[in-house]
């Protein structure tokens, strides 16, 4: 096994117990990128010559006994909305072009402190406004959507160009690529990691979280990134946690919500089949599963559009007027929409979310976390707008990919989304767990020990033949 091919978690243990050098692993990792990334477009920038050197002086700092935290010599990728010092952040906008940041963001410097090596900017679907990075191929097929809008962050980690990385979400915006890409995506509480130094999509969904190959890695992310910030208002002074779960896959006496409306409605029948036999697995681990419905299903779009439209037409106000141009035509059009609402529906939207937030936390005062699919298709071939749906309905592609993930952003609540599979032609499929604010523990302890029982996945190979054949 090559150390590109490590988790994170192995990584950091052979680091700390020197049987593996930080320089070997990021050179691993650098020469995976400089293989594969000219066939997926990952990355906005690579940050070699710096990556190499933090790479030696946390070999330096090891060879003397020094670890600076858990993730010490361990390479990450960031979405290109993050701010790193003296770094460009152009949230793969003209918009954004000569842009450098001036300080380090609330989680880069975190992970910064924690030992780990940045060794790129990732893609991200401009300014994180859309579900499908079209700059960036799938790792499992590059002639399909990545997802979005942490594509690049998700096919980075998929394809082995990053051991682990952080994306943004704002409508599923983690774990939508995650989910199409066959790897792990936590979009944690909200206020739960600060988002000081990240450029804002919406400031009332915005989420930042880790995407990783396994569900102890992400847990070992979010301990990283987890803690209050008074720099983002939203940051919530949560007690500190260790997420990291158990190693023992027992559930007894777990309940698992499976939703009997909305999750399931307009669901791709392998997406639904390799959910369900995820769910079921659960279930022989030792949950129990509770059928619920979903409150106030016919609201969900109306309420995260809603909210988003117009409070990212605000944050964006000034340059959409001065340099229109310089926006892509579908993110420009979005922009253009959001002056058209009106103060009366965003307050109505706000309080759509309110009741719609008391409502969730009654259903999951019957179950501890919710089971449900992470998105009702796989990826879509590169450019397709819709998808027709056995009952004749048809649904634009973006609106399918946030159709199942927005609810954990209106409400604000935990998500998980976890590998279950693949479809006949190759492409990822992921399930979903969705849990109680600041349930994180609870959620990872089940996903985890549902990634216990299943054998390690390989990575993707965008070299290799672009349709890869990967049973359910």
């Amino acid at each position: 096994m090559q150390p590109y091919e490590l988790t994170l978690a192995d990584a950091a243990r052979q680091v700390r117990a020197r049987r593996l050098s930080p320089v070997e692993l990021v050179d691993s990792v650098l020469d995976r990128i400089d293989r594969v990334d000219p066939h997926v477009g990952a990355y906005v920038a690579v940050t070699a010559e710096q990556a190499r050197g933090a790479a030696r002086e946390a070999e330096r700092e090891a060879a003397r006994g020094v670890f600076r935290g858990p993730l010490h010599g361990v390479p990450a990728g960031l979405k290109d909305l993050i701010d790193v010092a003296g770094s460009p952040t152009s949230a793969s906008s003209r918009v954004r072009a000569g842009h450098r940041a001036a300080a380090d963001s609330t989680v880069a410097a975190r992970l910064r402190a924690a030992g780990s090596v940045l060794v790129g900017k990732t893609h991200t679907h401009e300014f994180a406004y859309g579900l499908t990075t079209p700059q960036t191929g799938n790792a499992w097929d590059r002639r399909r959507v990545a997802g979005g809008s942490s594509g690049g962050s998700a096919v980075a980690v998929a394809a082995g160009a990053a051991t682990f990385a952080l994306g943004t979400d704002t409508g599923g915006s983690i774990r939508v690529p995650a989910a199409l890409n066959g790897v792990v995506g936590l979009k944690p509480t909200y206020g739960l990691v600060p988002r000081h130094g990240v450029t804002s999509l919406s400031w009332s969904l915005d989420h930042v979280g880790p995407v990783t190959r396994t569900v102890e890695d992400a847990a070992l992310v979010l301990t990283v990134l987890a803690g209050h910030d008074p720099r983002d208002p939203a940051s919530q002074a949560a007690p500190a946690v260790d997420h990291r779960p158990e190693r023992e896959p027992d559930l007894a006496g777990v309940r698992v919500g499976v939703p009997r409306t909305y999750y399931f409605d307009r669901v791709d029948a392998e997406v639904e089949t390799a959910v369900r036999r995820g769910i079921a697995r659960l279930e022989t681990l030792g949950a129990r599963l509770v059928g619920i419905d979903v409150p106030m299903a016919r609201y969900v779009r109306a309420t995260q559009w809603g909210l988003m439209v117009p409070e990212a037409t605000a944050y964006h106000e000034g340059t959409l007027r001065t340099v229109p141009e310089l926006y892509q035509a579908d993110v420009r059009v979005l922009l253009e929409a959001g002056e058209l609402m009106g103060a009366g529906d965003y307050l109505r939207a706000q309080r759509s979310r309110t009741l719609m937030r008391e409502e969730w936390a009654r259903v999951l005062e019957e179950v501890d976390v919710i089971a449900a699919p992470a998105v009702p298709m796989t990826a879509v071939k590169a450019g397709q707008e819709s998808v027709t749906w056995p009952d004749g309905s048809t649904e634009a592609v973006s609106d399918a990919y946030v159709r199942l993930s927005s609810p954990a952003n209106i409400t604000g609540i935990p998500a998980l989304s976890v590998p279950v599979g693949h479809d006949t032609a190759g492409m990822p499929i992921g399930m979903q767990l969705l849990g109680r604010p600041f349930g994180e523990r609870q959620l990872l302890r089940v996903g985890h020990a549902y990634e216990r029982t299943r054998s390690a996945r390989p990575l993707a190979d965008p070299g290799a033949a672009v349709e890869p054949t990967h049973p359910l």
